[in-house]
């Protein structure tokens, strides 16, 4: 049979998603952890594959088991033996024709920025820090030069394995919550770093040291070396995964710092208003982030 779970984690506790030597990656610890639960050897394949330090509020994985067990079991059970950074929230049986990577229609990227001249202590880990004032309305202007169906070579990393760089970016916005930046990003994939390498242009034109019009020609450079630096991981997060409603998942609950909406109804039109107070007195406990890297 085949299960869909829903997973959240803290991904400065891991590696990365992927699998690793070392088995520090989240896929190592869930797949050990859904192992013993199942008494026989897990394999899972997920939405997205995040990056070292990058959060998921709204990963989904699918793995096949010989093994019978209620939803209530996979989420409990496994929790009982998993890093207690990473959390299964759901668990659903499904059918054999859903798949987690193959058949998401859409992923959404959050970037978490706070914009102030002392980095936060209290959130060091979870969001991004920049301390130069940034300007919202050209950082919005640059954002919306990038919507659509196009060649995001700009803003690939060299190590990159996606076969092209062509992706369809759906939304791509920001908005202020006092000294919060919130950057959202909807597309049917992203490329390796393509959401880091977004923000950190965007804070460029922020911070006044380039005009918004330098997105637009950066994308149609299609040369990465022409761009800003690679931002943080920290304030990144996957923060939902579309699916065919058909298949009938379970929603997320939603993060402390993020508006997170169920990862089966993500519309460009999804509210990410006032629900981002990333201020000191914000709940900020542990559990709370094709190819498949932003």
């Amino acid at each position: 049979m085949r299960i869909a779970l829903g997973l959240e984690y803290d991904g400065s506790a891991f590696c990365g998603w992927q699998s690793q030597a070392q088995a520090c990656g989240v896929q190592d610890h869930l797949q050990s952890a859904l192992s013993q639960l199942a008494a026989e050897p897990i394999a899972v394949t997920a939405a997205g594959r995040t990056d070292a330090g990058v959060h998921a509020a709204a990963q989904v994985v699918h793995f096949d088991t010989n093994a019978e067990r209620s939803d209530s079991a996979w989420v409990r059970g496994t929790n009982a033996t998993l890093h207690p950074a990473a959390r299964v929230v759901w668990a659903r049986q499904t059918s054999a024709e859903f798949h987690a990577r193959y058949g998401a229609l859409s992923r959404t990227y959050r970037y978490v920025l706070v914009n102030d001249p002392v980095a936060p202590a209290l959130l060091r880990g979870r969001v991004g820090w920049h301390h130069r004032p940034l300007d919202l309305e050209p950082m919005a202007q640059a954002l919306a030069l990038l919507e659509g169906e196009h060649d995001f070579s700009a803003f690939r990393d060299a190590e990159c394995q996606a076969k092209t760089p062509v992706r369809r970016l759906m939304q791509a916005r920001v908005e202020r919550v006092r000294d919060t930046f919130l950057f959202s990003f909807r597309a049917n994939a992203f490329l390796h770093h393509m959401v880091r390498n977004i923000v950190g242009a965007a804070v460029y034109v922020g911070s006044g040291r380039r005009p918004p019009q330098w997105l637009g020609e950066l994308l149609e450079g299609r040369d990465r070396r022409l761009g800003a630096p690679t931002f943080a991981p920290d304030g990144l997060y996957l923060a939902a995964v579309e699916y065919d409603p058909a298949f009938g998942l379970p929603a997320f609950r939603a993060a402390a710092h993020l508006d997170v909406t169920p990862a089966v109804d993500v519309t460009p039109a999804v509210d990410v208003t006032p629900a981002v107070d990333v201020t000191p007195a914000v709940d900020v406990t542990p559990a709370k982030a094709g190819a498949q890297f932003p």
